[in-house]
């Protein structure tokens, strides 16, 4: 019964609690181009994503999470590592990380930075959603952008997938 609780202690390594302390990408936005609120129904994490677009490739990002430490320094790791990347960058990151929290090794020649601290996220399967929901509200928030109008601006993304 120790196991468990020990894992969970090494899961919260000094780069992850940095993270949580020191959220990067807090500050605001004061024009963004796209921005989603996303919830995570199972423990009640929320974050907002706001980027600042030239063309393709992501200039600035805003994250402002509030809930667990994992969820927390996910988003401050996705602060840390998306402004300069295309959003075809952006979208392998997405994949690499959700290969890591599955317990698989990503590509290569992808520099995931201080999310590979978050590995052992895979061994607690109830907490691959708190690590992906500022992931996967990056990705509605891509796609919000891609289809312009209205759309993009603010509405709310989940860490539950859409079937079909």
């Amino acid at each position: 019964m120790e196991k468990p609780f020990a894992e969970l202690d090494a899961l919260y390594r000094d780069v992850v609690l940095d993270h949580y302390r020191s959220p990067r990408g807090r500050e605001p936005l004061p024009a963004p181009d796209v921005q989603r609120r996303g919830f995570n129904p199972v423990c009640g994490d929320e974050v907002l994503v706001a980027l600042a677009m030239d063309g393709d490739v992501v200039r600035e990002v805003q994250v402002k999470s509030r809930g667990c430490a994992i969820s927390v320094a996910s988003g401050s790791m996705l602060a840390d590592l998306l402004p300069g990347r295309t959003r075809g960058e952006a979208e392998r990151l997405i994949e690499a990380f959700r290969a890591l929290l599955r317990g698989e090794e990503p590509a290569g020649d992808l520099d995931l930075g201080d999310l590979d601290a978050l590995r052992g996220v895979a061994r607690f399967p109830v907490r691959i959603k708190c690590a992906m929901l500022p992931w996967m509200t990056l990705r509605e928030s891509l796609r919000a952008r891609e289809r312009g109008g209205e759309d993009a601006q603010d509405a709310a993304a989940t860490t539950e997938e859409a079937r079909g």
